[in-house]
């Protein structure tokens, strides 16, 4: 075990996108993740994604580096083995919809009586509280909520959602930071406490401090595909052979930009001269610079206006099949490859945060259904054969 969470075990009840990357975070960074599924049936995200040989590669990569178990927590079979791991944990993720784990009476209250040290996340769509707290979400509900849809997509389409499942993983990645904080905080006081994180409310303070400009100035934000409110040209660009962005931040990039497609004088044009000209006239500008791209290839456009020309913040607009090679994606271990039994060598995303003196690791991916319930229950909590058999065979595990 390596990372700066190693010695950090954490109970994990989470399903589908948004949990189980909160989970892999605190797994890539050292925690001992136990990840609880359903007997059977398992977590949902093992279903509806490409496959391989039968092996759900989605779930593969996105619940690596956890221990896999089977454990019906309804059952009272299945809540005493939970609070006996509880016991023996740091943190417990879920995200089941607000106030289900009460329902089920292993809520935090409940838990918290077998650990007071016990860091419970909960993970929701709307969160514990508030009026919008009982209803049920997924990504795009969240984007929606959130106000993330409303700033994304062109002014004469609808509101689009963004790339992927990126409300999950927004929504993850604050449930890992909540986690850690917790953790820092228990480090100083001794007890762990019970964490609200919702998924609108992690999307809505990621979106740009419209909340802030809308109500101080009555400004709605507008939406402008790729373009920016305030400066231009920002854009993407049809080149011959794919797709280029260019954003250009300030007079002087513009200028040097207008000299690399051999138009200097428009570096001086008064229609042009400062950011709020330019905006004023940013259709005609961006026009200029879209049939300058379009007569070239993405690596001619490249050479004149990248690092090794007129080094104007510019890049390829780059594809799956692209990044998994790319010279710069590998060197910082990006795509890192991981052994499977069944499929050999699978790439699968690196750890986005390096760490000089105690880095994190990827060492296997997403467990087979259970695979962990022996080392588990066994090791952990002492249970023999018999007992697993007979836990089995009651639909416990």
């Amino acid at each position: 075990m390596s990372g700066p969470l190693q010695g950090i075990r954490v109970i994990d009840l989470t399903r589908v996108v948004a949990g189980p990357y909160a989970t892999m975070l605190l797994a890539d960074l050292g925690a001992e993740v136990i990840k609880i599924e359903l007997p059977v049936k398992g977590d949902d995200g093992r279903y509806g994604y490409p496959e391989v040989s039968g092996v759900p590669l989605a779930f593969a990569a996105l619940n690596r580096n956890k221990k896999g178990i089977t454990l019906d927590i309804r059952t009272e079979a299945g809540k005493q083995l939970l609070t006996r791991l509880v016991a023996k944990a740091d943190v417990l993720v879920e995200n089941f919809s607000a106030g289900t784990m009460d329902k089920w009476g292993v809520g935090y209250r409940d838990l918290k009586a077998y650990n007071e040290r016990l860091v419970y996340v909960a993970l929701s769509g709307f969160g514990q509280t508030g009026p919008y707290s009982q209803r049920t979400s997924y990504d795009i509900i969240a984007q929606a909520m959130g106000g993330l849809m409303g700033l994304t997509g062109f002014a004469d389409g609808p509101p689009i959602r963004g790339g992927g499942a990126l409300g999950d993983f927004i929504g993850g990645l604050f449930t890992a930071f909540a986690a850690v904080c917790a953790l820092r905080y228990r480090d100083h006081v001794g007890t762990g406490q019970f964490v609200d994180v919702s998924n609108m409310d992690a999307i809505l303070s990621m979106t740009d401090n419209w909340i802030t400009l809308t109500a101080m100035t009555g400004q709605r934000p507008p939406r402008l595909g790729n373009r920016h409110p305030f400066t231009a040209p920002y854009d993407c660009f049809r080149a011959r052979d794919g797709w280029v962005v260019i954003g250009v931040g300030n007079s002087a990039l513009f200028r040097n930009l207008m000299a690399a497609i051999g138009q200097p004088e428009l570096g001086r044009d008064v229609r042009f001269k400062s950011p709020q000209a330019r905006l004023r006239n940013s259709e005609e500008i961006h026009a200029i610079v879209q049939e300058w791209v379009a007569q070239r290839s993405v690596d001619e456009v490249m050479r004149v206006l990248g690092p090794d020309g007129a080094n104007i913040p510019c890049a390829p607009v780059m594809e799956m099949q692209q990044l998994v090679n790319d010279p710069h994606v590998r060197a910082r271990e990006m795509v890192v490859e991981v052994p499977h039994q069944q499929l050999g060598q699978v790439p699968v995303t690196g750890i986005p945060v390096k760490f000089s003196e105690s880095p994190g690791a990827i060492r296997w991916l997403g467990p087979t259904l259970g695979q962990h319930n022996r080392e588990v229950y066994g090791e952990l909590l002492g249970l023999s054969d018999e007992d697993l058999d007979r836990l089995r065979q009651d639909g416990v595990i």
